[in-house]
């Protein structure tokens, strides 16, 4: 349902306690007559040293989802987003897609996965040249690293490298400087990928990547910028919006 200020769209979203990155940069991108309106997933803001830490905080994530969900509903948005990213590649595309199911079940509205929304991308680039080969940023650990490579596998593409930042808490990810984010998708460039995809929504890349994109000339996505994007388009708002990538100026 719609009210006086999001009189096109609420979206409702959902993400981690800890995560500062992704509540401003859907509000930079956020048209006129669309509200946000934001449940978080409560989670520590734990070290993350290993792997087995890392699948901690995605277990964490899990046991918390659907009570966000639960309680973000209560506003009655039109639509939600997922705005967490390493749960929505976790075992692959099957997985992502029970990811979607169970939370479209839950709601009864549509929802945007990260996931999803960078597969849908890809293709929106690639209807202009084709895409095949690509490299991935993360702030993961290795285990995260791999599920996001096997969910790029899985939907027909080469991924030819993923640099994990390994950022050392959920909180920290967000405090990545841009240089460190620059110097990583030139070496993922260095590599002649077609594209290159940044996940991890705490992770500030929407600027960084869309500059990126002018001085490589080709598509960098952050997946803020993409899961905004195609919740925005699969809603029937097509506002062409810039400085945030050729995403939303484009298509």
């Amino acid at each position: 349902m719609v009210d006086t200020l999001g009189w096109r769209i609420k979206f409702g979203v959902l993400a981690p306690s800890t995560n500062t990155s992704v509540e401003p940069e859907y509000a930079w991108m956020q048209p006129r007559g669309v509200t946000n309106h934001f449940c978080r997933m409560w989670i520590a803001d734990s070290p993350i040293d290993n792997d087995a830490d890392f699948e901690k905080l995605i277990e964490n994530i899990r046991e918390s989802t659907m009570d966000a969900l639960d309680r973000v509903m209560t506003c009655d948005p039109g639509f939600v987003i997922l705005g967490v990213s390493a749960e929505t590649f976790w075992d692959g595309a099957g997985g992502a897609e029970q990811l979607r199911n169970r939370l479209q079940a839950r709601s009864g509205v549509g929802v945007t996965l990260g996931s999803h929304a960078c597969e849908a991308a890809l293709k929106a680039y690639g209807s202009e040249k084709p895409i095949k080969r690509i490299g991935v940023l993360t702030p993961y650990m290795p285990v995260g690293d791999r599920q996001v490579e096997q969910f790029f596998t899985e939907i027909g593409y080469d991924v030819v490298k993923v640099i994990g930042l390994k950022s050392a808490s959920p909180v920290l990810i967000a405090h990545e400087p841009p240089d460190r984010l620059r110097n990583a998708i030139k070496k993922l460039n260095d590599l002649d990928v077609d594209a290159i995809i940044q996940c991890g929504t705490n992770l500030a890349c929407v600027r960084v990547a869309a500059e990126a994109e002018q001085w490589l000339e080709k598509p960098v996505i952050a997946i803020n910028a993409a899961t905004y994007w195609q919740a925005l388009r699969i809603n029937g708002i097509n506002d062409k919006l810039h400085g945030f990538g050729r995403l939303l100026e484009d298509w």
